[in-house]
């Protein structure tokens, strides 16, 4: 009995390891939380294309948003362990488990990061009747007047609301958070001056700067973008330990087989590592960010605690 189950385990494993070898045998879907048209679609669309040549078989994209992204995600981590159904996420997915009280899954046991995919920088972006000139003079601003300033945002959670979190955590400053629907309506309120700055993505916000309907006082990420040169990092411009990017990540549920993992994070690479990739990419306001899945996992660790600290130090809770 005990040599039959023996065989029987080892065949199984057989099978097990063939099946991974010849991954992908179809096509692969690619679950993005969020509704068509928003960064993350963006980038999925993207890679989606490459990535299925790289593979061998089609990277079908679906869309199912709903509680700042955690729907979809939930979807992916409760799917199947077996790499034909990922997801891709963006930096909420460190920022959610702090926001919301109950999640439906937990980041880092029920997940299984593939690699990171590419980065996009914020601009700190005022209305033209503010006085302020740089950075530094906005924080002497805010500072001599706590609570006048009002910044909008694209809702409670969003990116354009977390970034301008930090800042405020970081310079020290009292500014009004006025949440909207979306950050289009939250920019065009800037620029008419029913608030006075807020943190759109850098290329939305760059045809209006361009058009001079507002200014740009300094770009979130660690170094300049190429499609804002002349404007200086928030960093450079007058706070030196303020740092903000959206990334994105794709990952797949926990338990997925490992060279499973390791055919979609080489896969991954390829196309982000393509010149024609990095140009788009360029050109859109994303920066290709390949890795490794240890570098996934290890910004998941780093940022989860520090979103944590940043929500309960400022109070922000999602309604």
């Amino acid at each position: 009995m005990l040599r039959r189950m023996l065989l029987a385990v080892l065949a199984m494993s057989a099978i097990g390891t063939a099946a991974q070898a010849q991954y992908p045998e179809r096509p692969v879907k690619l679950i993005v939380p969020y509704a068509p048209g928003g960064s993350a679609d963006i980038v999925a669309r993207m890679i989606g294309d490459e990535w299925a040549k790289a593979l061998g078989k089609p990277v079908v994209i679906e869309n199912r948003g709903g509680a700042g992204g955690n729907v979809g995600v939930d979807a992916v981590a409760k799917s199947a362990p077996d790499g034909y159904t990922i997801g891709l996420q963006t930096v909420s997915l460190a920022i959610n488990p702090a926001l919301f009280a109950h999640m439906p899954y937990d980041t880092l046991k029920d997940l299984a990061p593939i690699g990171m995919v590419a980065s996009s920088q914020h601009v700190l972006v005022v209305n033209n009747e503010v006085p302020a000139r740089s950075v530094r003079e906005l924080i002497a601003l805010a500072k001599k007047e706590p609570g006048k300033l009002s910044y909008g945002s694209a809702g409670p959670g969003s990116t354009f609301h977390m970034a301008a979190e930090l800042f405020k955590a970081v310079a020290g400053v009292d500014i009004a958070h006025i949440p909207y629907r979306g950050g289009g309506p939250a920019l065009i309120d800037t620029i008419s001056g029913q608030v006075q700055l807020c943190f759109p993505v850098l290329s939305a916000a760059r045809g209006q700067v361009q058009a001079g309907k507002i200014r740009a006082l300094g770009v979130t990420g660690p170094k300049r973008s190429p499609l804002m040169p002349d404007v200086p990092t928030i960093a450079e411009a007058g706070l030196p330990n303020y740092s903000f990017e959206t990334w994105f990540i794709v990952f797949a549920p926990a338990n997925t087989p490992q060279p499973v993992i390791d055919t979609l994070n080489r896969t991954l690479n390829q196309v982000l590592a393509s010149a024609a990739t990095a140009d788009r990419m360029t050109r859109e306001g994303f920066e290709a960010m390949p890795s490794s899945p240890a570098d996934a996992r290890a910004r998941l660790e780093r940022e989860l605690p520090q979103w944590k600290k940043l929500v309960k130090e400022s109070g922000i809770t999602m309604q």
